[in-house]
């Protein structure tokens, strides 16, 4: 029987990460020819087991080309949709298919209708953290670390709507300083509680550290101000994707870093740059959407061949089209 608290049959229950259950994994793994992908945000032994890790983009992209069978996307549904709508003749599968994402749900492929109605001139720009529906519907997706490249590419006296978050979209209205630019109000609720009064006390705390700010977050623009202000050297505020953070830590010579982003991140970040001391901004920032892909679940997906991600054929071809149309702009970027 399941357990009520989690939905996971009790046979896997209580799985530890030990060795002997990474053995398992990658037994089961190559016996399905599987390819294993987790996100930045998942738990250590997770993305530790993984055959790749980084953003889902940049996982959509790698699952696109590699050989395999069957991708195991270890992050949330709507990645896996990506990397369907990305590789529609490979078999996709997610740990736990109820491992959503509050900033994809913040907009639904019925809001985005009745938005462009009011604007149907305009040209969308979806932030791929959108489901597959939604992105079927966008003219351009984006990257957080292509947004302003994409939005800059597009005419400047066409009205863009730019979803759904509207930090990011805030961060590329103050780049590119276009006027005719809706922005939708919608926000990863995990980012959105990082908030200024928290980066600028840990900022004081911690002045010769470099900061890492996800344009997720909403200490984004404080982050800014800081610099603006003097109170924090203009060159230790970054701005960066997920993938961004992890070129930046191999090259920053700091000896600290205040990241602000989902805690998952400082895993990749530490082993990227052993040497450098990470740490969160918010330590409470854990999205317990990501860490629903827990080992038991892995394990139960792999022995099962459970949950399976299914794009309609027709709504797959035109999202794939608005991703190809930002790659065509010439640069893809890493990822959220």
């Amino acid at each position: 029987m399941p357990d009520p608290r989690t939905g996971i049959p009790a046979a896997y229950g209580g799985v530890e990460p030990t060795q002997e259950w990474a053995d398992e994994i990658k037994r089961l793994a190559e016996a399905r020819n599987a390819v294993i992908l987790a996100h930045n945000y998942q738990l250590p032994p997770i993305q530790d087991i993984a055959d790749h890790v980084g953003d889902s983009l940049a996982l959509s992209r790698i699952a696109a080309e590699v050989e395999a069978d069957e991708i195991i996307f270890c992050g949330v549904h709507f990645m896996a949709e990506t990397a369907k709508i990305l590789s529609p003749d490979k078999r996709v599968l997610i740990p736990d298919e109820r491992a959503g994402c509050s900033l994809a749900d913040s907009i639904t492929a019925d809001d985005l209708r009745a938005w462009k109605a009011e604007f149907p001139d305009a040209m969308v720009v979806s932030y791929v953290n959108t489901t597959a529906e939604v992105k079927g519907l966008t003219d351009i997706c984006c990257t957080s670390s292509n947004a302003v490249d994409v939005v800059a590419s597009i005419d400047p006296d066409t009205e863009v709507l730019f979803l759904p978050d509207q930090f990011l979209g805030a961060h590329v209205k103050r780049e590119t300083g276009r006027d005719n630019i809706q922005i939708w109000a919608g926000e990863c609720h995990v980012h959105a509680g990082i908030n200024g009064d928290e980066l600028t006390a840990q900022s004081d705390s911690h002045p010769d550290a470099d900061l890492f700010i996800h344009p997720e977050c909403g200490c984004a623009t404080s982050a800014l101000y800081l610099a603006g202000e003097g109170a924090v050297p203009e060159d230790r505020v970054k701005i960066l994707s997920t993938g961004g953070m992890i070129d930046a830590a191999r090259e920053t010579k700091a000896s600290q870093v205040l990241v602000a982003t989902e805690v998952g991140m400082l895993h990749q970040l530490r082993k990227a740059a052993p040497d450098v001391d990470f740490q969160p901004v918010n330590s409470r920032a854990a999205c317990p959407y990501m860490k629903m892909i827990t080992p038991a679940a892995l394990l139960r997906c792999l022995t099962e061949g459970r949950d399976e991600v299914h794009v309609a054929p027709d709504v797959a071809e035109r999202a794939r089209l608005s991703v190809q149309r930002m790659i065509a702009i010439g640069n893809p970027g890493g990822g959220e």
